[in-house]
């Protein structure tokens, strides 16, 4: 029907539109009132005989149970003024036939037993059987039979739908033929004005606007369509004129571009590079006047990949595929090889191939410029062969220092050990004298003897450490998955019990977790959380926490303490041994255990770090090469 349809005229496409329509929504409307109609006439049948059913049994009750079927032959005769009703029976309890009714007295074949109750249809025929109950017993069955009429309703529909359509066809065709000479009349006049623009190529007639509808829109859209050709006409005459201007002014500059081209070729073959053009596929096509030159290659030698025979034998393989890669990948290509010069020697250049593409993006040609570098790499492989004397004394030098710091351990082991037996005899002689002499000395003696026995004191702690300091670089690393949180509740519990009148707040990370030596990570947690304890010792809410932090690819342990804390400006002396950022008077120390803790950390392969604020406390950072952390919650010491 679309192939009709094309074929035909306007008029023929509007005249059929209208009638598919008009006859399209009458076969709907008509289905849609027809299908509406019959469900309502089965629905209401139905219920009629349903409601007739349940009445002749409700009458028929008293019949049944006095076994009357004079009494119930009575009450189906009284069907007569339902002329709908065909025939009527009634059943007793087992089924047996009771009483019948069959309109104008015929004959009927009645089922001989009952069905089970419901309502069905067959043809122009409803049934229906229905239940007799009284009392909540069953006393038979009632049987109807009634004309359907289906067929008869539906066969008059469909006439009155065919009249209804007739009728609108006939009105659509005379409406369509009115709107035919409303529509199509200024369309054929436009189709007629387009063919005579395409007969006479006249682009200066116009159509008449009518209306102001879309017909009109399309006498516009037509009227500045001929206005557009006829512009374009015109300048398409002067472009004609530009283009031969523009061929003129074509010839000159190819003219100019063939003297550039031999003016770069000069240029080439004076310049001290070697230049040379490759084709698209990196063949060499034409001579290659500075590469011949230096090479001594004639010109059927450079052709192609001949090049390559110029290079030095360990070069020109790696170099040919590197090229071929380049050309490829359509990248620039650089690279370093030896060329072989007339003379036969061999020097280095670097290479550089840069490919040069047309205004579409393809690759025109290649250019590659060779720079002599054979000096600057001699120098490079003198600078190498020193780097590498350097490095071999750098080892050596730092063998020798390696061994000197040994020594100087030793000697300060053994230096420390010896000095520890005559300070405990000075600080045990010191305790005798004033335990043997306490009534008959005087308060300056005492005094004099209380200096004696803190200085030696102090010094006995400053050989402990020293001797701690040098054991620690000797000691041999026994790695272990350690506990810390456990070492540091231990070391705190130690803390406590030293001073049990001091009331530390202790936060403890559960299940930290590391890879080192329990031995020498417990010395760093006995320094690191002695001097937490020691910088609180002022602080009235005193705080100690110990935690981990996981970073991106690191774990770090810390200690943090709100004490005294110190000025960062110092932070870079904080390690060192001796150094000391407050005085003794205000907190005792030696001011080896950072340094010693610093050790230690090292010796895991980790770093340790300071953050802090006067009067603020200050943090303490480590970490350890190996180390695996996990924390599981927080736990509070007091």
């Amino acid at each position: 029907m679309t192939r009709w349809l094309r074929l035909r005229s306007v008029r023929t496409k509007l005249l059929a539109g209208v009638l598919l329509t008009t006859v399209s929504a009458l076969l709907v409307a008509t289905g849609a009132l027809m299908v509406f109609d019959l469900r309502s006439y089965q629905d209401v049948l139905s219920n009629d005989m349903r409601t007739q059913a349940e009445l002749i049994g409700r009458a028929s009750a008293a019949a049944l149970n006095f076994d009357d079927p004079k009494a119930a032959a009575a009450n189906l005769g009284l069907l007569q003024v339902r002329p709908r009703v065909r025939a009527a029976a009634i059943y007793n309890a087992k089924g047996a036939f009771f009483a019948s009714y069959v309109r104008g007295g015929g004959h009927f074949d009645f089922p001989k037993l009952p069905d089970s109750a419901g309502l069905a249809t067959s043809g122009d025929t409803m049934t229906i059987f229905e239940r007799i109950v009284a009392n909540g017993e069953i006393l038979g069955s009632v049987y109807l039979v009634a004309d359907y009429g289906l067929y008869r309703r539906v066969a008059r529909y469909a006439v009155i739908a065919l009249g209804v359509t007739a009728a609108a066809l006939v009105l659509s065709l005379l409406l369509s033929l009115w709107l035919q000479r409303m529509l199509t009349q200024p369309i054929q006049e436009i189709s007629d004005l387009a063919r005579h623009v395409v007969d006479r190529r006249d682009y200066s007639v116009r159509a008449k606007k009518m209306s102001d509808d879309e017909i009109g829109y399309l006498v516009e859209a037509f009227n500045d369509m001929l206005a557009e050709i006829e512009h374009r006409t015109s300048a398409m005459a002067e472009a004609n004129q530009q283009l031969q201007r523009e061929m003129a002014e074509r010839e000159r500059a190819d003219r100019a571009l063939r003297e550039s081209e031999a003016r770069y070729r000069s240029l080439v073959e004076g310049t001290a590079q070697i230049i040379w053009v490759a084709d698209e596929r990196g063949m060499i096509a034409g001579p290659a006047p500075s590469w011949q030159a230096y090479t001594g290659q004639s010109d059927a030698e450079v052709q192609g990949e001949g090049w390559a025979k110029a290079l030095h034998p360990d070069d020109a393989g790696p170099a040919l595929q590197a090229w071929r890669s380049a050309i490829e990948a359509q990248s620039v290509f650089e690279y370093e090889y030896r060329i072989r010069s007339r003379n036969g020697a061999y020097r280095w250049f670097s290479v550089r191939g840069v490919p040069v593409r047309r205004e579409d993006g393809t690759i025109r040609e290649w250019v590659r410029i060779c720079s002599d570098i054979d000096d600057r790499r001699r120098a490079e492989e003198e600078i190498r062969r020193l780097n590498e004397t350097l490095e071999v004394k750098v080892r050596e030098r730092t063998a020798q220092l390696e061994e000197t710091n040994r020594e100087l351990e030793a000697f300060s082991y053994s230096v420390s050990h010896d000095l520890r037996a005559p300070v405990r005899a000075v600080d045990g002689f010191s305790q005798a004298l004033i335990e043997d002499y306490a009534d008959r000395a005087d308060e300056g003696m005492r005094r004099y003897l209380d200096r004696i026995r803190s200085a030696t004191q102090h010094m006995g702690q400053l050989i402990d450490d020293l001797l701690n300091l040098s054991r620690i670089s000797r000691v041999e690393l026994n790695k272990l998955e350690v506990d810390l949180s456990t070492i540091v509740r231990q070391v705190a519990k130690s803390l406590q019990q030293r001073e049990p009148e001091r009331k530390v707040d202790v936060m403890i990370w559960d299940d930290v977790a590391a890879n080192g030596d329990p031995r020498l990570l417990r010395v760093v947690f006995e320094n690191l959380l002695g001097n937490a304890w020691k910088f609180t010792s002022k602080t009235e809410q005193a705080n100690i926490e110990f935690g981990v932090l996981h970073e991106a690819q690191r774990t770090v342990y810390f200690v943090r303490d709100n004490g005294a804390g110190f000025d960062m400006a110092h932070a870079e002396k904080l390690f060192g041994a001796f150094h000391r950022l407050h005085a003794v008077s205000e907190f005792p120390g030696t001011g080896i255990g950072l340094a010693t803790v610093q050790r230690v950390i090292h010796r895991h392969g980790g770093r340790i770090w300071a953050h802090a604020q006067p009067g603020k406390g200050a943090t303490l950072y480590f970490t350890l090469a190996s180390g695996a952390a996990s924390a599981m919650g927080r736990e509070h010491e007091v």
